[in-house]
């Protein structure tokens, strides 16, 4: 008798354990599970889906999982199995081109309730973190085509991801023109400079044939300071990033273990560091008792010690206090005496001390600089 092949989570997690994971970084999408293509992906059972079955459903499902969670404190960890795994497992053409079709859809699911990361750019749409993810998961596409040889299914992924970069430099370029959006070009920034990097990771499992293709030589690297592709245009954003923003790209794992903050997406973290309104937000919530906010101030305040110099924290936190003075003090009494103490030092208190407008007024000034120096070498602007 035949044995009956094992799926393809036999070497990963299981689909059980992954919803697992996703109901408890985002348990409020659990009432929403019917709004959307990926919701409902989610709701489906896999767990007796064998063989090449068991690959498209879970690959299906892991997709679904990191768009839902990864703008979220606590990101579902798939990435390597849609960026390459899922892709090198898989030999069978028909399977292959299933899986494209999927990521290719997932470029057109919502943001709505998933993020807070996201920047409006006109007639250009919403450029965001997610399109990072996308990139990574179509280079997987992309990279296993060309390696097996299929050049129809490989041209077709590869017009979508120059689509795409295209898509977002000339955003950046149209938004970075706009005198107001300063602070929208240093978000685009952030964002771009992450989905350049998430572009490399996906092509970092490219191997044979991929490795020396023309793909590879167009799409990698494209943020480093001498990249030419694209005539350089990335170099920009990247040039922000790593003047002002490098800090603020972490992890933001002080925050991952306060469980009130998953509570509702109103309380998702934006793009740092300008979290003044985000600090806001935590002091006026109604999601929130006291000793919750009490215990995110308190990890805000830990976070300025753990992670060097952010400056996003430390804009939490003086949004917080400029919404409310009287919770802003409430939540101080309520901290342990140790935090207490950090909230005192010198360094903390100036930090926190210093209005919006003049914190914010140096990246204002830096985009203002490098309008004019763009304007002096591309006729872009």
């Amino acid at each position: 008798m035949e044995a009956t092949p094992a799926p393809i989570w036999a070497n990963y997690i299981s689909p059980s354990g992954l919803k697992d994971l996703i109901w408890n970084t985002v348990p409020y999408l659990r009432e929403r599970v019917p709004d959307t293509p990926f919701l409902r992906i989610i709701a489906e059972d896999i767990d007796a889906h064998t063989g090449d079955d068991s690959v498209l459903s879970y690959f299906r499902l892991c997709l679904a999982a990191h768009h839902t969670t990864v703008a979220t404190y606590v990101p579902t960890d798939v990435d390597s199995k849609i960026r390459g795994l899922l892709w090198r497992d898989t030999k069978d053409l028909p399977t292959l081109r299933a899986m494209a079709q999927v990521a290719m859809e997932m470029h057109t699911w919502t943001l709505d309730g998933f993020s807070l990361r996201t920047v409006q750019c006109s007639e250009h749409g919403i450029v965001s973190g997610h399109d990072g993810e996308w990139l990574s998961v179509a280079a997987g596409a992309l990279g296993r085509f060309l390696s097996l040889g299929h050049e129809e299914d490989a041209a077709a992924v590869h017009d979508a991801v120059h689509a795409e970069l295209l898509r977002e430099s000339r955003a950046f370029f149209d938004v970075c023109a706009q005198p107001g959006r300063e602070l929208d070009t240093m978000r685009l920034a952030m964002s771009i400079t992450h989905n350049l990097g998430d572009l490399n990771q996906g092509i970092s499992f490219w191997s044979g044939a991929a490795r020396a293709s023309n793909s590879a030589r167009q799409f990698e690297r494209l943020a480093q300071e001498n990249a030419d592709g694209y005539d350089g245009v990335f170099k920009w954003p990247s040039a922000l990033y790593k003047e002002l923003l490098a800090s603020e790209g972490h992890r933001h794992y002080p925050l991952r273990a306060i469980k009130p903050l998953r509570r509702s997406p109103a309380l998702m973290l934006p793009l740092g560091p300008f979290f003044d309104d985000y600090g806001a937000t935590l002091a006026q919530s109604q999601e929130l008792n006291v000793a919750e906010k009490a215990e995110t101030l308190e990890a805000l305040v830990r976070g300025c010690k753990k992670v060097p110099n952010q400056h996003g924290y430390y804009r939490a936190i003086a949004g917080f206090k400029e919404a409310s003075q009287r919770v802003f003090d409430q939540c101080v009494d309520a901290m342990p005496n140790a935090a207490q103490k950090l909230l005192k030092e010198p360094d903390m208190r100036q930090r926190i001390a210093i209005p919006r407008r003049s914190f914010e007024s140096a990246y204002v000034k830096r985009v203002e600089t490098m309008r004019r120096q763009v304007a002096a070498t591309t006729k872009q602007l």
